[in-house]
């Protein structure tokens, strides 16, 4: 049950600032349009912002990973202000458009390119209560056929700027999105089967037990599923090892080598926000949602939905939310690692892992689910020893990727001497 005080709050909050702008309740098609404006002025910085960090949040991890600083001048403490400067640049260069491109397609495709991206966030379940729309039952499937609609936007820019580069790069997005979106929305279904639903925001509360109640333990296929969706979902938004649409290496600069300006920030902005929302899904499907490992999210929630507590509701949506960005960045900063760490392969070596490898994988984990769903009884004793060994090993796996890691740092390998971090100030 979505709780009723806060949602009660919220409506009369809604009604006060229609009655105080318009002098009444709005009804009909008013309303929606209020709705609508809603959802942009909460959305719009909330991408943008998202857009912002992670741009500063790569270059710092490039930089790191490469023996080098990054920013770190704009803004003060690391440069944090970079990404921002960057942006009133972009807003003031000259938006330019070659003579022979087909101009309707030319300018609409950067924001058919951000548009689905944008209208995804609206099903992201961030906390219990802070969901635009709970009653969207079929969430999951909502969010990757608006996010299918982004390919059209990468192939319209690459058609519409007449130039053979960015044609190569949309051609090559259109079969890479393609092939990849069957083992993305296979791995997809094999979590559904386990959990019984699409609604995102069940999703999520199914999983408020603590860490052994996430849905990634719930049997081993599951569990495959979560690092094929992974994979899938790199190809699915352009990011290295897949990003053969806009290999610079190769394509100049692939789809978007003609652009400039706030068209290729949109762009930009896309694909950014596309990360935040294919690891949004990851966490909702996966990782617990807004959950905390210990349960206390779910716990306190109950509590406080029961005694009728709005502000106790409020801070913890205010915890959900922060858990749910959390998990995201740090989906997004595995993208961003793998980036760094892996060379960019071959077209038909991309293909040949979504067809040959992928493919099949995902289609016996299908298999092996919906068999497990008819075998295995679903007593309450076997999936919490099932779920409990799964959360067992997950954590001995996370104190063995931080002591690799905190033994790499102790290393300190360098490529020159002195250590070029160490010159100047991060």
């Amino acid at each position: 049950m979505i709780s009723v005080p806060l949602l009660t709050f919220l409506a009369e909050s809604g009604s006060f600032f229609q009655r105080m702008l318009f002098g009444r309740e709005l009804t009909g098609l008013q309303q929606v349009l209020w709705s609508v404006a809603i959802a942009l002025a909460a959305f719009v910085p909330l991408v943008l912002l998202i857009a912002m960090i992670s741009i500063w949040g790569e270059r710092k991890v490039a930089g790191h990973m490469q023996s080098r600083i990054g920013p770190n001048r704009v803004g003060g403490f690391h440069g944090w202000l970079q990404s921002l400067a960057d942006g009133i640049k972009l807003l003031l260069k000259e938006d330019l458009r070659p003579a022979e491109a087909d101009s309707l397609l030319f300018r609409i495709a950067p924001y058919l390119a951000f548009a689905p991206v944008f209208a995804a966030f609206i099903a992201l379940p961030f906390g219990p209560d802070m969901v635009f729309e709970p009653r969207l039952n079929v969430g999951v499937f909502y969010v990757l056929a608006i996010m299918g609609v982004e390919v059209m936007g990468v192939i319209l820019a690459g058609w519409g700027s007449n130039n053979k580069w960015a044609v190569y790069g949309a051609m090559r997005e259109a079969c890479q999105m393609v092939s990849y979106e069957i083992p993305l929305g296979i791995s997809i279904i094999v979590a559904v089967m386990a959990a019984g639903t699409l609604n995102m925001v069940e999703l999520s509360r199914m999983q408020e037990g603590g860490l052994h109640t996430w849905l990634i333990f719930r049997n081993p296929l599951v569990f495959g599923a979560f690092f094929v969706y992974f994979i899938a979902s790199l190809a699915a938004n352009k990011r290295a090892p897949f990003d053969l649409p806009e290999s610079e290496s190769e394509l100049v600069a692939g789809f978007h080598t003609e652009y400039s300006g706030m068209r290729w920030a949109f762009f930009f902005f896309a694909e950014y926000a596309a990360m935040f929302v294919v690891g949004g899904i990851q966490a909702a499907l996966f990782l617990g949602g807004w959950s905390d490992p210990l349960g206390l999210v779910g716990h306190f929630h109950d509590k406080f939905s029961a005694s009728g507590s709005t502000l106790g509701l409020l801070a913890v949506n205010l915890a959900a939310c922060g858990i749910f960005i959390a998990k995201c960045g740090l989906i997004i900063f595995v993208q961003m690692w793998l980036r760094w760490t892996l060379p960019r392969p071959r077209i038909d070596q991309v293909l040949y892992v979504c067809v040959k490898v992928l493919l099949p994988l995902s289609c016996a984990l299908l298999l092996g689910a919906a068999l497990w769903q008819l075998l295995v009884p679903p007593s309450l004793l076997v999936q919490v020893a099932l779920s409990t060994i799964g959360a067992l090993l997950a954590a001995a796996i996370v104190l063995w990727v931080g002591y690799a890691i905190a033994s790499g740092r102790n290393i300190r390998h360098r490529l020159a001497e002195p250590a070029p971090i160490e010159m100047k100030p991060s």
